[in-house]
């Protein structure tokens, strides 16, 4: 039975996988509550619900409980350091794997590094081993390691104390900004240091004339005063370079210690000398000399300052120089660095020394710690000369530093100058010489003696080296330095003969040390070494000169002298007269008084260094005799504490405080001292100087302490006598100060300024006087004496700074910490602060000020002395912060760093004033408060105050992103405290007293409350959100249900706030919490309700939403979520409501817009533009224009999409894209408001723009041709101001676009078709098929490839089938994707002869709307003898709902035509496709003789190589026998029309062939005659011996004419022999257009004839082929052009059954034409839209005196190939002579196809009209010929159609129009078989040249805007008339001039339709 627990613990749990019933599944590390007990098992509550576990997987540790309850929290009674070091592992443990994934391996391994560092240092503090300074230390770093991965990770950062997490809850809100600035600022801005030190590391020298021991001296040299900074640092060298001890490393490194920032300058300098132990000369033998000298070798030099930005250890080579003459030796370091190069010279070119140079900043203890390895070593300390910059007490140093200058020598008998050595020693009064007395520098040990450098023969010689003896103190007094001077010979002996001596005494007789500067020292002659040995024989003769008289003749007499200069440095040894005669006063009192008064003039560094000892002095003088000496005693005592104040001497503090406890004992000084004092004070008003007043009041703290300290001597050797006498002085001379301290004065007075001086010191009197009065009796001195200050009286005046700086002091003291004597000094402090806040001055120190009451106050301290301080605070200081706050934050910041971060800091000390008062409220201080607010004005003032405040808290700026904490606290406070006001807001401010203002801050405030980042606990961490909740729950929640509750009470006054809250309450909803949603979702009903009461409808309501919706999801709100729950809660809201329809109405449009809008932002999460993107914008653009008619949100997606696709380098879509807001603007003048990147301007200035921005993307683009028209309409503009600059710059723009469409290529693009099934599908996407504008160079395969990386949960259908119901509504993503054709609309260009290839490459795939693909199958049963009896083709025709290209690469398909191709039909097609190829490549033959005739002669041999070879016979097989006619009679004009195709293409080979005869070249003879031969097989296996009657009937061949051709001249008919007669011309006449398509530029080299058709696979360029499927584009395939039909199939080759063919064909995937092989079993049948039309010549104008003309009637208007019927006789005999050979004409045929189908279909073929004459865009429309040519449509790329071929033409014949109707003259007909209906377009829908056209469709109720359409415009009349100007059905014969029209400027048109 289990058994609850006595108290909760936590559990450390093994992995138990809980599989029991009611086990609780649990990991390593987690931690569990436990409630109950039982047998081995524990229940636990972990997470809903509670589980088991055994007992023995669980460490117990003890813990207690916080906040019992629901939202309890379990705490372990561990080291919080522990606790936070345990849940930040958790968090970083997430984390860090998120950074592998994310690939930042840098951080990922660091953190990795410090995780187990610091489960390393946790380790050791739960083992609980440490000292308590090493787990002080390790605290530290734990500490530093966790806010270091809290930083790097984007964690918040931890308010600590003493290393331990704080508990927001236990102290104030300013004592926690506090913790938090204070963390903060030691992140950001570390302190800069003022001690520096360097570390230096001698390696290695590099020289290549080495071979001698070295010593290396580096010093710290000033070149600016040309002195050593530092003691020399000694390193010896062996012979090879590197250090003699490489083992010992800390013999050669050192650290130049206590550098300061002014050492740190440009001009100081690391200079290295390098001297040779070795020969006098470097170049002697070794047998010349054993003796061993200390020789120059060389300097280097290097900048401190070239150190400063090094971070790390810095490796230097250093140049070592040497100087041209040794005399030179003393200063070539100064040379270097004075750059004089003839003094000095490179010792080598390799010559170089090897140092590591490192700065560490901060003191020695710090170093110590931050480099502890270097101290173990035992590193050597360089010292500085001299004290450092701060001067530490119990610093002990005896230091006298001797530098060898200079010597005068005589030659001595010599010949030659002496080479002087000099050696160095200490001697003691005995005559000893001291051991280890002498050090060359700190890096080797001491010596006995040191020897100096040898100048070789120089009697003059100059060393500059310098030596150190650190002598002990007692060692100085009777100690002397000898130097003693040799000869160093050369010669074979060697030996160093002394020749004479110099001495200095340490220590003068009267106690002074040796003094600093330069000594002559006397050099006394002296030859044996014996004579030095009793030093008594010379200590008595003078040693230098100065010790001489100046006109002694022995002075005169000394020749030899030699310079050194000393330098003491040294705690305990003194080189002053006066500070010794103080000292020894009692030996020579009659000096006491000149004593006294010369103390001032003592040194500091001197005065220190004898501190204890001076005072003791002072205060026994003072003892002896008072009344002669005291005011002088206290004015050197004044001298001596405000000596202490300097920073240099600072330091010294301390131990002037032992003193005064231990060693002082004036017990009768204090008498004195207030005497003097209280004197001083009396006389500060009537002073005329105040200068030494103000020095005595500055040393006050001191004083009081001494005179304290004496009273407490004197009453514990007394028992306490004249107490009262003392407490009564002490009152007279705080009244003395209270009445100084109350004169006022101005600015600049003397008086104030001592005022000043004084309450900088008062606040440190307040710990003294209490250690004599009580607690009460000192807060009533400082409340008097600060009362007794003068009001706030000039705003300059220094005293109010000071004032503020002794209350802040005063409120930091612990008189004011103890709540007894804080009463007592919190009405002054408030009265002065409230002075200052008022006015608005000092807000710094008055925020500080603040700060420091506040931080007194804790949450829980609820007892009565705490509750009326609140009270006075509240009655004093709310209002005034809150105003305070509001002025503070309406202040432009400052622009200084410096001045921005004390802004900051004041508004944070503020805020966290005000957070504190406001969160020690009670309900009775509210009510207090809200009591005292008499009027209702001033509650009003007071709510607006409040509410504004808090927005201004709860801004993301207030604090640092990562002090989670601090915001925390501060919402919990605001809400708080609203919820308190709310109260106040409803009784005061409803019904009749309603105040819309304050409501409409209050719900303001809640609104920005609730959108707060740090309360979106969504975004935080489980364990982060789980802490938030249980601390404070989720505040968002209960601030919602306070606006819903407070919205009710409003009633009637709800209509004030609609639709203005509408948006904020809407951004309140998208919050993900289910709660919150729940409660302010219904607000919207109410404000619809309300709404419809008032207006009868709420398009208010629906707008704003709409408009708050776009603008909110693009940000990131709303979810799926939310729209189900809009749109489920209201439904049910409004289910009885009356208006219930409209609001549906409304809920249905918000939530469609909810669903665009959430697939908008889906879409754009991902980084790379993609065709989802794009889709999705234009899905939402569509939405906003056609539904929701959102002008402003329309254009704002317009140039969201227009950037999608300037980003993705679609321009051509981007123009159109743009387009769309060009056409919603007008050529006026209106003026148009600054709006998304456009600036203010008219409305003209922003078209202008637009046009100029489109015409630049149109360009880039490559559609140029739209361009065109926009440089027209933009150049009407300009001619109609008379703008002729830039009408110049817009005609030429037009010419050059001319130019690049006539030069430059374009690429043709493939179109594919895109199905997406499925219900994982965008909304805009799902279930619907579309045809994308695939890019340059892409084939199915990549546009297949790019799909599926766009969606890659998306699965390829491997079929063309329609997908069925399942697939539709399955919960995935299904794509189809096949290739598709595109159907061209612009026939009349397409069919105009003379027309470049370049234009109409154009037309061909641009303006679609209709695709096609052909799907081939087999109905019935197959013949495998010959399949082509069942080969049906299954034609789909896709008319999308806009045309491609657009604003969109894709476009949804609107209409699906389906219609079945008989085979008969399907063989038709091929044959006039051939025909029309034939008749093309013949007449491009002629019209560019001298050209390549490859084109045609393949051709011809693919055609009549099939054709001989059985190809036709298969169709004649299959159509032409008796069973298949007897079983097909509906066919007979079909079979009539095949026979005749045959006919004819064996007219046109006969033809070809004669005008392949003409061209051929030489070596192509041969295959000319095999040609003719096997043309002859063929005619004969066609059983044709002569041509019919009706091929005879017109003896015109082809057409070759154009309008521009027909003018002026008879055109000529085409003969083999190049003669050209064009009298009309032929629809087979349409030469093949060059269009390069992106995959079938390479594929033009093929010579592989084809073995259905027999044709050579060519270029492109001349047959539209298509090339292979292969990968490369550079290979060519196997297989012929699906694009080019055969003439009939072939049996003599063997062609494959269909089956075989198509084994490895993709016939079930995404199917491309070159993925099978090419047959006549897949053609490319010609589409029933596409009709094949017969144009006539008009005869019109100056035409109609033509010769030609004149012979022509309108009824013998007929096709040279295709006329049955009889020619004009008159037409014969003109032209029939110049025709050669005939060519049978083209009948006409009717026919009909199959329909499968529901949709009506058109009849194959289909009679349709022609469309009107598209002229070209130079043309001028006077008079003309037009003729019309049928068009070749169908794929010419390459690499993606459909399963059926693309044919070469999508035409198709006419029906024959009834006999005797005759054709209508002058107008654009066309003559078709004798007959002549007029042909024209339903609708008459021919798009204008170079536009993109929108056709009419009723089932497009609102097509979006897509083309360009340029109106007629009405020119003026002095201008000539552009061709757009006659773009009529019917044209006069003569030209009509337009009527002028008086307008300023054209009439404002649209581009395209809209």
């Amino acid at each position: 039975m289990f058994s609850p627990t006595e108290l909760p613990r936590t559990g450390l749990l093994a992995s138990f996988r809980g599989t029991v019933q009611c086990g609780l599944p649990l990991e390593i590390g987690d931690t569990v509550q436990i409630l109950e007990k039982c047998e081995g098992k524990i229940l636990v509550f972990y997470s809903p619900p509670p589980g088991i576990f055994p007992a023995c997987y669980v460490y117990l540790k003890s813990a207690h409980i916080k906040n019992k309850g629901q939202f309890e929290t379990v705490i372990p009674s561990e080291d919080t350091v522990i606790t936070e070091m345990t849940s930040t592992l958790r968090d970083w443990g997430t984390m860090w794997k998120q950074l592998y994934v994310k690939n930042e391996g840098d951080l990922f391994h660091r953190l990795w590094h410090v995780m187990n560092e610091v489960l390393d240092l946790r380790r050791q503090v739960l083992v609980g081993h440490l000292t308590q300074d090493r787990m002080r230390d390790v605290k530290q770093h734990i500490t530093a390691r966790l806010d270091w991965g809290n930083e790097q990770l984007g964690l918040d950062l931890v308010p600590r104390k003493e290393f331990g997490m704080v508990d927001p809850d236990e102290i104030s809100v300013t004592e926690l900004y506090k913790l938090m600035e204070h963390r903060h600022r030691k992140k950001d801005t570390p302190v800069p240091s003022s001690t520096h030190h360097l570390f230096a590391q001698v390696k290695s020298l590099v020289s290549s004339n080495l071979g001698e021991e070295l010593e290396v001296f580096l010093t710290i040299y000033d070149g600016k005063e040309n002195r050593p900074l530092s003691e020399r640092f000694f390193v010896r060298l062996n012979k090879h370079g590197v250090p003699k001890s490489p083992e010992k490393t800390e013999r050669q490194c050192t650290l130049f210690v206590d550098l300061g920032t002014s050492d740190l300058r440009k001009d100081v300098y690391i200079v290295v000398h390098i001297i040779r132990i070795g020969r006098m000369g470097a170049g002697e033998k070794k047998n010349v000399s054993s003796a061993q000298y200390r020789r120059p070798f060389g300097c280097a030099v290097v900048s401190v300052a070239d150190l400063l930005t090094a971070d790390i250890k810095d490796d230097h080579l250093l140049k070592v120089y040497t100087c041209n003459t040794e005399t030179e030796w003393y200063q070539i370091h100064e040379n270097i660095i004075r750059k004089v190069n003839s003094r000095y010279n490179l010792s080598g070119s390799n010559a170089g020394l090897a140092v590591s140079l490192q700065l560490l900043h901060g003191d020695m203890e710090q170093i110590r710690r931050e480099y502890m390895a270097l101290f173990t070593r035992g590193i050597a300390i360089t010292k500085k000369l001299g004290f450092s910059d701060i001067i530490m007490p119990g610093e002990m140093r005896n230091d006298l530093y001797v530098t060898l200058e200079r010597g005068e020598f005589e030659k001595g008998g010599k010949s030659v100058a002496r080479n002087v050595e000099i050696t160095v020693c200490v001697l003691d009064t005995d005559g000893v010489v001291l051991k280890n007395s002498v050090w060359a520098g700190s890096g080797e040990a001491g010596a006995e003696e040191y020897r100096s450098l040898v100048l070789y023969h120089n009697n003059s010689p100059r060393w500059a080296e310098q030596v150190k003896l650190p002598l002990p103190v007692d060692k100085f007094r009777g100690s002397h330095v000898r130097f003693e001077f040799r000869h160093c010979s050369t010669k074979d002996k060697a030996e160093k003969k002394l020749f004479g001596f110099s001495f200095i005494p340490l220590m003068q007789e009267d106690g002074l040390t040796l003094p600093d500067g330069t000594h002559e020292l006397i050099v006394h002659k002296c030859e044996e070494n014996t004579n030095l040995q009793d030093c008594i024989r010379y200590l008595h003769l003078p040693f230098s000169k100065g010790s001489l008289p100046g006109n002694s003749q022995a002075a005169k007499g000394i020749k030899e002298s030699v310079w050194i200069t000393s330098f003491l440095c040294s705690t305990k040894l003194t080189q002053n007269g006066n500070m010794l005669d103080l000292l020894k006063w009692r030996v020579h009192p009659e000096k006491i008084s000149d004593s006294l008064s010369k103390l001032k003039e003592i040194d500091g560094s001197e005065i220190v260094k004898f501190l204890q000892d001076t005072l003791d002095t002072l205060f026994g003088i003072l003892d002896e005799n008072s009344q002669r000496y005291g005011l002088k005693v206290f004015d050197c005592l004044v001298h001596i504490i405000n000596l202490l104040q300097d920073s240099k001497f600072q330091h010294f503090k301390p131990v002037m405080d032992t003193y005064i406890e231990s060693h002082f004992a004036g017990a009768l000084s204090y008498r004195d001292l207030i005497k003097v004092l209280k004197w001083y004070v009396d006389r500060i008003v009537d002073a005329e100087h105040q200068d030494h007043i103000q020095q005595v009041l500055k040393a006050t703290e001191y004083i009081f302490k001494y005179i304290i300290q004496s009273r407490r001597l004197f009453a514990l050797a007394t028992g306490g006598q004249n107490d009262d006498e003392f407490r009564c002085c002490i009152r007279e001379l705080f009244m003395s100060l209270r009445f100084f301290l109350s004169q006022e004065g101005k600015g600049g007075n003397s008086v104030t300024q001592t005022q000043a001086v004084f309450l900088r010191t008062f606040p440190c009197v307040y710990c003294e006087l209490l250690k004599i009065f009580t607690m009460r009796e000192v807060a009533g001195f400082v409340r008097e004496t600060l009362g007794s200050l003068p009001a706030i009286s000039h705003a300059d005046c220094p005293l109010e700074a000071v004032k503020l700086q002794c209350i802040a002091k005063t409120v930091e003291s612990s008189l004011y910490t103890n709540p007894e004597s804080r009463c007592i000094l919190l009405p002054v402090v408030l009265h002065h602060l409230q002075a200052h806040l008022q006015e608005q001055r000092d807000l710094v120190m008055c925020g500080q000020i603040l700060s420091g009451m506040f931080s007194l106050m804790k949450k829980d301290d609820t007892e009565a002395p705490a509750s009326e301080e609140v009270e006075v605070m509240v009655r004093n200081l709310l209002r005034v912060l809150l105003r305070t706050i509001l002025e503070i934050t309406n202040r432009p910041q400052p622009a200084g760093n410096s001045m921005r971060l004390q802004f900051q800091d004041v508004t944070g000390e503020f805020v966290a004033c005000l957070l504190t008062l406001l969160r020690q409220m009670t309900d009775s201080h509210y009510q207090k408060l809200l009591e005292s607010l008499t009027s209702k004005d001033d509650l009003r003032d007071f709510l607006l105050q409040i509410f504004t405040v808090f927005r201004i808290l709860i801004r993301p700026e207030m604090f640092p992103k990562d002090w989670t904490v601090m915001r925390l606290v501060t919402n919990n406070v605001i809400i708080t405290t609203v919820l308190y006001l709310s109260d106040a807001l409803r009784k005061n401010f409803l019904n009749e007293k309603f105040d819309y203002k304050v409501w409409d801050s209050y719900f303001y405030l809640s609104v920005i409350f609730i959108n707060q980042p740090c309360l979106q606990l969504e975004t935080f961490s489980p364990s982060k959100r789980k802490k938030i909740l249980e601390k404070y729950g989720d505040m968002r929640v209960m601030m919602g249900c306070e606006i819903f509750s407070m919205w009710q009470n409003l009633g009637e006054h709800k209509l004030n706030f609609i639709p203005a809250m509408i948006g904020p309450f809407l951004e309140v909803t998208l919050v993900p919490q289910q709660d919150l949603r729940n409660v302010m979702i219904p607000i919207f009903h109410d404000m619809m309700d309300w709404e419809q009461r008032r207006s009868g409808n709420f398009k208010q309501v629906e707008a704003k939403l709409i408009d708050k919706l776009d603008s909110l999801m693009s940000e990131g709100k709303g979810d799926e979520t939310y729209r189900e729950l809009f749109n489920s809660i209201l439904l049910k809201k409004i289910e009885r409501e009356t208006w219930r329809e409209s609001g549906v109405s409304l809920i249905a449009t918000v939530t469609r817009l909810m669903e665009r809008l959430l697939d908008y932002r889906d879409c754009m999460k991902s980084g790379e533009v993609d065709g989802k993107k794009i889709g999705c914008t234009v899905s939402l653009l569509n939405f906003y224009k056609t539904e929701l008619n959102k002008e402003e949100m329309y254009i704002r997606y317009i140039h969201k999409l227009y950037d999608l696709h300037l980003k993705a380098q679609n321009y051509t879509e981007a123009s159109y894209t743009l387009l769309l807001y060009d056409e919603l603007l007008e050529w006026s003048e209106r003026p148009l408001r600054e709006f998304l990147s456009y600036p203010m301007q008219t409305e003209w200035q922003r078209k202008e723009t637009l046009h100029l921005t489109i015409i630049q993307n149109f360009d880039r683009g490559k559609c140029w041709e739209n361009a065109i028209i926009l440089c027209r309409e933009l150049a009407d503009q300009y001619e109609a101001y008379y703008d002729y600059r830039n009408l110049s710059k817009m005609r030429m723009m037009e010419a050059s676009l001319y130019d690049k469409i006539m030069d430059q290529q374009r690429l043709e693009p493939e179109f594919f078709r895109v199905g997406f099934y499925g219900k994982k599908f965008p909304f805009f996407l799902r279930n619907k098929e579309f045809v994308c504008r695939g890019h340059d160079y892409e084939r199915l395969e990549a546009f297949q490839q790019r799909m599926l990386n766009e969606f890659p949960q998306a699965i390829a259908m491997q079929h063309v089938n329609q997908p069925d119901e399942t697939i539709s509504q399955a919960e995935a993503q299904y794509l189809q994707i096949y290739a598709v054709s595109p159907i061209p609309e612009a026939q009349d260009v397409l069919q105009r002869e003379g027309v470049a290839d370049n234009i109409k490459s154009f037309y061909k795939v641009n303006h679609i709307w209709r695709f096609r693909y052909d799907r081939p199958f087999h109905k019935g049963t197959k013949d495998k003898e010959n399949e082509f009896k069942s080969l049906w083709v299954e034609r789909t025709t896709l008319t999308l709902v806009q045309s491609l290209p657009g604003i969109s690469r894709w476009f949804e398909v609107d209409k699906r035509d389906l219609m079945e191709v008989s085979p008969l039909e399907n063989a038709i097609e091929v044959m006039e496709n051939k025909n029309l190829q034939l008749r093309t490549l013949i007449a491009q033959c002629q019209a560019r003789q001298g050209q390549s005739v490859s084109p045609l002669t393949m051709c011809l041999n693919g055609v009549i190589d099939a054709a001989v070879n059985g190809g036709l016979a298969r169709y004649q097989e299959a159509f032409f026998g008796k069973d298949y006619v007897a079983s097909h009679p509906e066919d007979g004009e079909k079979i009539t029309r095949l026979r005749e195709l045959m006919f004819e293409q064996a007219h046109i080979l006969e033809y070809g062939l004669a005008v392949h005869e003409k061209v051929v070249p030489q070596d192509m003879r041969p295959l000319h005659k095999k040609l003719v031969d096997q043309f002859h097989v063929m005619k004969t296996s066609l059983g044709i011996q002569e041509f019919p009657a009706y091929v005879h009937a017109n003896p015109l061949p082809f057409i070759n004419g154009s309008p521009r051709g027909c003018r002026s001249s008879l055109p000529s008919a085409i003969s083999p022999d190049g003669g050209r007669v064009v009298a009309r011309r032929s629809p087979l006449s349409y030469p093949a257009g060059n269009r390069y398509s992106s995959s079938s530029l390479s594929s033009q080299a093929s010579n592989e004839v084809s073995n259905i058709t027999g044709q050579s696979e060519s270029s492109d360029e001349v047959f539209n082929m298509q090339p292979s499927p292969s990968t490369s584009s550079l290979s060519s395939s196997h297989s012929a052009s699906p694009n080019v039909t055969g003439a009939a199939p072939s049996n003599a080759r063997g062609s494959p059954l269909l089956s075989d063919k198509s084994k490895h064909s993709r016939e079930n995937s995404c199917f491309s034409p070159r993925d099978r092989p090419c047959s006549t079993g897949f053609p490319m049948p010609l589409d029933p839209g596409q009709v094949r039309l017969c144009p006539t010549w008009l005869v019109q104008g100056t035409l109609s005196s033509c010769v030609f003309c004149e012979v022509l009637s309108p009824t013998a208007c007929t096709w040279n190939l295709d006329s049955p019927k009889e020619a004009n006789t008159q037409y014969s005999d003109a032209l029939g002579k110049l025709i050669s050979p005939p060519v049978p004409p083209r009948p006409p045929y009717t026919g009909k196809h199959r329909r499968r189908a529901s949709q009506p279909l058109l009849a194959f073929p289909t009679l349709s009209s022609v469309p009107p004459y598209t002229p070209s865009p130079t043309e001028c429309h006077s008079g003309g010929l037009v003729s019309n040519s049928p068009v070749l449509s169908g794929s010419y790329s390459s690499g993606i159609s459909s399963l059926s071929r693309c044919s070469v033409s999508d035409t198709s014949g006419l029906e024959a129009p009834p006999p005797g109707d005759p054709a209508p003259t002058g107008t654009l007909s066309t003559s078709v078989s004798g007959g002549s209906d007029e042909l024209s377009r339903p609708g008459n829908k021919t798009p204008p040249p170079y536009s993109v056209y929108e056709r009419t469709n009723s089932r497009r109720p609102v097509p979006l805007p897509h083309s360009l359409s340029i109106p007629p415009p009405i020119a003026p009349p002095a201008l000539p008339p552009k061709p757009h100007q006659f773009r009529g059905t019917k044209l006069d014969s003569e030209p009509r001039r337009p009527e002028p029209i008086q307008r300023p400027r054209p009439l404002p048109r649209k581009v395209s339709q809209l």
